[in-house]
């Protein structure tokens, strides 16, 4: 190896991506440590497990880690591992689409976080044109304006929702990322809502 390549060598070894070290099914002192550490979640003073950003009312950002399940409250199988993970982003200026949550999620958890997730597969997606249909004769706006997708990857499960108007662009929306086990659950939650 010449000389300019032992120099760039460990720049180049910096911008290889760095694997994200906590997940669902971590401990929660793992997850706390990571959360404390992380450059781009910076927590404030006494936050450990939930992180909230906000530049003004109008935009705000949350990232939580919970030993619960997600979706309703169900009891922690085990109340020291990290049983899923959230992203939230409330933006009433530029609004919140789907790229940009997911974006959020390559930005938090790295490469191989992000391909997981992108090369899962859908199992769930609503609404149904059936159920937009219903909400609109029900008069339950809520309803028909919220947009998801539950999907299984390899490594672990995400839900990713928006809540879009029909009038409008979506202002609020998540991702969540969780264990694989928690699917079902989820699944079922989503379908009878």
């Amino acid at each position: 190896m010449n000389k300019i390549g032992l120099l760039l060598l460990p720049l180049a070894v910096c911008w290889l991506p760095t694997p994200a070290n906590a997940l669902p099914g971590q401990t929660t002192d793992v997850v706390t440590t990571w959360i404390q550490a992380h450059p781009t979640l910076r927590p404030g003073s006494g936050e450990r497990l939930m992180v909230r950003k906000s530049n003004s009312p109008a935009q705000r950002f949350l990232f939580q880690a919970s030993v619960l399940p997600p979706g309703r409250a169900t009891p922690a199988p085990d109340s020291s591992i990290i049983s899923h993970e959230r992203i939230e982003l409330f933006d009433s200026i530029n609004g919140v689409t789907r790229d940009r949550l997911e974006e959020s999620l390559r930005s938090i958890y790295g490469s191989d976080i992000y391909q997981d997730y992108t090369q899962a597969r859908v199992v769930y997606e609503y609404p149904s044109p059936l159920a937009i249909n219903q909400a609109r004769t029900q008069s339950t706006p809520l309803r028909e304006s919220l947009q998801g997708q539950l999907r299984q990857g390899v490594r672990f499960a995400y839900w990713v929702e928006t809540a879009e108007p029909r009038n409008g662009i979506a202002v609020t929306g998540r991702m969540v990322v969780f264990l694989r086990s928690d699917l079902d659950k989820m699944e079922t939650e989503l379908r009878n809502r």
